[in-house]
């Protein structure tokens, strides 16, 4: 515990012996200063203004509601969130209450070795703050449940007693329920429950059964466990069904007819709606030779959710739509996002358009937006587009539906998108590849299979058209001077890319620390090592290098595309934010009266941290329910071998991504042998502090699975390959280090934590995680 400073004599301090009480106490409010300093009346003001300057003059920082610290420095003890994960996988957290000059911490295990798996990205925490030499370090005290009064869980009934099992990996909540409120309740049912209040004290808490979601042994559990677990809004009121029930169809009142323009839709061959429709012709325009004309247009979304009615509400609140396997929560009801807002061939659809123009060499030389009526002349799969084109050029033919337009507009998209590719190249933007998994459900509603998503040069058409439309929607804003929400990307950190250069380092790449980042550095790095052994790990780690994408009312460029300017237009069944653009250029080109209010300009920033965080909370509830459904697919393969990568080496262990499937597991350091292992965040190993052996990023190893956790969705893995040699150029272990607090990671073994000390017969290996064996190593 901190020792509280000496007090002073009585009297307003000055600015020097404030911020050495606040250096010394970490942080306080302006009650506990005067309190603290004996400060009365008009020194009480004087110390407000005093706090002012020193806020004004960048020497302090807010902490909390009422708090103050020392500019770049954390409290003793606080809450904070994980924000970030770096190159080697380790994770780092941020103060959830605190100005921008809090410094994030480097997240490290207790020195108690009694922590199991490492929090994931959006966890929050309850953690003890400390200075290390390589900056600020937080020490887990307690992973905080952020709705405290749930628990997702399942049922396990005896005899004796009803427990409500959480699915969270990181909650410790077992809940106790009467009989009665489970007596219509199975061995194996999820349900949402809430701990009652009481002055309980030992023994499993108490609780009741608020909700049932559905069964353990569904494999479509994994996204209802998401869904809840994230908070993620499911449904719609009475009042914006029958908001959404009474729209009308759209006629030609305050649009320009289109519906003789071919445009078609491509879409994934399960899409349920369809925002957007392409159409490209060559430029008939002699100034132009070689050019074209490229038409996006997008569903009218602005027609139908109004601003200040219950849709937009709704609509706001749950600020995107959210995909899973088997379902989607739309952000809109039905009757609109698959239905009056769905562009679906042959039938009217009130929408937006762009028409672009591009010159031979790719370059867009102009644009203009309309409002619009228009007819698909065509919905197409993206597996069906690209086999229509690579028929034709193969000398092969097409199927009923692409037969009949091939020429008249599969050809001519084709030929726009390359020539857009020369602007694009030119561009250069970051160039990563992100392979992705689809989950294949069976007809019974199993799992049927985990492949890879394919990479069409049909996704990259649609792409490059979409990304055009989103440059002219925000340079149209910027025009006429109407705020919008761009989103924004910002360059990499300069930590961040010292981290990359470290890491490169290891696997004798150069990288110049104190040159700044472009997308094209990035690129050619890329490609230098995209054929070689270390590509997969290499793309990994320069994803990691980049910052997160958000929207904000500021602009700040978007890095990755390499654009100044960039907003989200095409999407507005599905995203709040591009609905947010299409009233502003419904105002800024008088287009009609449902544009844009002055009271959503003013609510801009406020409107942008939701949609941001909405975002994020779908991309969590995503990859959490991924992560369900490939524990389950693999949960029949418990005991098998399998080849993966690390793709991780933190103080917790090694993060291992399989090649078969993708899905990623932990190996806990704890098993890895019978000695303690340091993190060497230079070289990106795991290192044995007798032997000098080394686990390495990027290493391909063969691992067994262990352990497979269907409801929670953790993968544990036993390290089957054996770890590198010593690297004689590294200097000695620090034997014993850990019994000074080391700053390393790994966990002490049993037999006092002793080097070569015994090791654990059966049982849970310490530090580990809960059911994980101590299997033979090869």
């Amino acid at each position: 515990m901190t020792k509280p400073p000496r007090r002073p004599a009585a009297g307003l301090p000055d600015k020097a012996a404030l911020l050495a009480f606040l250096r010394e106490a970490g942080s306080a409010e302006k009650t506990d200063i005067a309190r603290h300093f004996g400060l009365k009346g008009n020194d009480r003001r004087a110390l407000r203004e005093m706090i002012r300057e020193l806020e004004a003059e960048g020497k302090l920082g807010k902490r909390g509601r009422k708090g103050f610290s020392e500019a770049g420095a954390l409290p003793p003890v606080g809450v904070a969130d994980v924000v970030e994960r770096d190159v080697d996988g380790e994770f780092y957290v941020r103060l959830v209450e605190a100005s921008p000059d809090a410094p994030k911490a480097i997240l490290v295990p207790d020195n108690t070795g009694k922590t199991g798996a490492a929090p994931g990205l959006g966890a929050r925490v309850l953690a003890k703050f400390s200075r290390g030499e390589d900056g600020w370090e937080a020490r887990i005290i307690k992973v905080l449940d952020t709705d405290a009064n749930r628990v997702l869980g399942v049922i396990r009934k005896s005899n004796r007693e009803v427990r409500v099992e959480p699915v969270d990996r990181r909650s410790k909540d077992v809940l106790l329920v009467p009989h009665a409120q489970a007596e219509s309740l199975r061995d194996g049912d999820l349900v949402l429950a809430a701990i009652e209040k009481g002055e309980q004290r030992y023994g499993p808490k108490r609780g009741k059964i608020l909700e049932t979601i559905g069964r353990e042994d569904d494999p479509r559990a994994a996204s209802l466990i998401a869904i809840a677990a994230h908070n993620v809004p499911m449904g719609f009121s009475d009042k914006v069904l029958q908001e959404a029930q009474d729209q009308e169809l759209p006629t030609l009142k305050g649009r320009e007819d289109l519906r003789d323009l071919p445009l078609i839709t491509i879409d994934p061959a399960d899409a349920r709606d369809h925002d957007d429709a392409v159409f490209a012709q060559r430029d008939e325009d002699p100034k132009n030779a070689g050019g074209w004309i490229v038409w996006v247009a997008i569903a009218d979304v602005a027609a139908y959710v109004r601003p200040g009615t219950a849709l937009d509400r709704e609509a706001r609140e749950k600020g995107n739509s959210t995909y899973f396997p088997d379902r989607v929560e739309p952000m809109l009801p039905e009757v609109l996002s698959n239905g009056l807002c769905s562009l679906k061939q042959g039938e009217n659809r009130a929408c937006l358009a762009v028409r672009m123009v591009f010159d031979k060499a790719g370059r867009k030389t102009g644009h203009k937006f309309l409002r619009g009526l228009m007819r698909s002349h065509a919905s197409l799969s993206y597996e069906q587009a690209q086999s229509a084109v690579d028929g034709v050029e193969n000398g092969g033919g097409t199927d009923d539906v692409t037969g009949p337009i091939m020429e008249a507009i599969l050809c001519p998209l084709w030929n726009a998108y390359r020539t857009m590719l020369k602007g694009r190249e030119k561009r250069s933007p970051l160039a990563i590849e992100s392979p992705e998994r689809k989950v294949l459900m069976d007809p019974g509603g199993g799992i049927g299979s985990i492949v890879p998503r394919k990479s069409l040069e049909a996704h990259r058409l649609i792409e490059e058209m979409m990304i055009q439309a989103n440059v002219c929607a925000a340079e149209t804003l910027e025009q006429k001077r109407v705020p919008l929400l761009y989103r924004v990307h910002d360059a990499p950190s300069q930590e961040k890319l010292f981290n990359l250069g470290d890491f490169l380092q290891t696997i004798g790449k150069p990288w110049n620390k104190g040159e700044p980042a472009t997308t094209k550095r990035f690129n050619k790095l890329l490609d230098e090592t995209r054929d070689g052994e270390h590509a997969e790990v290499v793309n990994e780690v320069v994803l990691r290098t980049q910052m997160q994408a958000i929207y904000s009312p500021e602009n700040v460029g978007h890095f990755g595309l390499n654009l100044d300017r960039y907003a989200h237009f095409t999407s507005p069944i599905r995203r709040y934010s591009d609905l947010i653009v299409h009233r502003g250029l419904i105002r800024a080109l008088g287009l009609g009266k449902d544009g844009l209010t002055d009271r959503e300009i003013a609510e801009l920033p406020a409107i942008a941290e939701q949609v941001t965080t909405t975002e994020r909370r779908s991309m969590a509830a995503e990859r959490a329910a991924m992560d369900r459904y490939m524990a389950s697919f693999l949960s029949e393969r418990v005991g098998a071998t399998f080849t993966g990568r690390i793709t991780g080496v933190t103080r917790f262990g090694l993060f291992v991504r399989l090649d078969e499937t993708g899905a990623d597991g932990l190996i806990p350091v704890s098993t890895l042998g019978g000695e303690y292992f340091h993190h060497d965040d230079r070289t990106h190993a795991l290192v044995g502090e007798r032997s000098g052996q080394r686990w390495t990023l990027g290493r391909t190893v063969e691992v067994k699975l262990v352990e497979a956790t269907p409801v929670t969705g953790g993968l544990v893995f036993e390290m089957l390959s054996d770890p590198a040699p010593r690297d004689p150029n590294a200097p000695s272990p620090r034997l014993g280090a850990r019994s000074r607090g080391d700053k390393g990671g790994g966990y002490p073994k049993r037999g006092g934590g002793r080097p070569g000390g015994p090791k654990p017969k059966g049982g849970k290996p310490s530090g580990g995680l809960k059911g994980v064996r101590k299997g033979k190593r090869r």
